[in-house]
């Protein structure tokens, strides 16, 4: 089944989102896939996307510098962190904007 580029950008938009929440720490693929409810090769196969677009950064080794034979982990990239954060920020004051017009 061919999935629209729409909804592939998406769930691509739910991993970040994901990963912000988490940041800074770094998650497997398989923790990643379990979260949205997705496959985990369709999961790592937008990471990759990402990956190449540079929103995301691969782990391949673990905490103790030793690669990892047949897992990764991920994170945002520190730029993408900023930018989720100012709109973090922003959305917040928007919010708290709108709720004053109410009262």
């Amino acid at each position: 089944m061919k999935i629209s580029k729409l909804k592939r950008d998406k769930i691509a938009e739910q991993i970040l989102a994901h990963l912000y929440t988490l940041s800074p720490s770094s998650v497997f693929t398989s923790y990643i896939a379990k979260e949205l409810a997705r496959d985990e090769e369709f999961t790592k196969k937008i990471l990759t996307d990402l990956k190449k677009k540079k929103l995301v950064l691969e782990i391949k080794k673990n905490p103790n510098g030793v690669d990892y034979l047949r897992r990764s982990r991920w994170k945002l990239t520190p730029d993408v962190f900023e930018v989720y954060k100012k709109k973090q920020a922003i959305s917040k004051s928007t919010e708290s904007h709108s709720e004053d017009l109410l009262y």
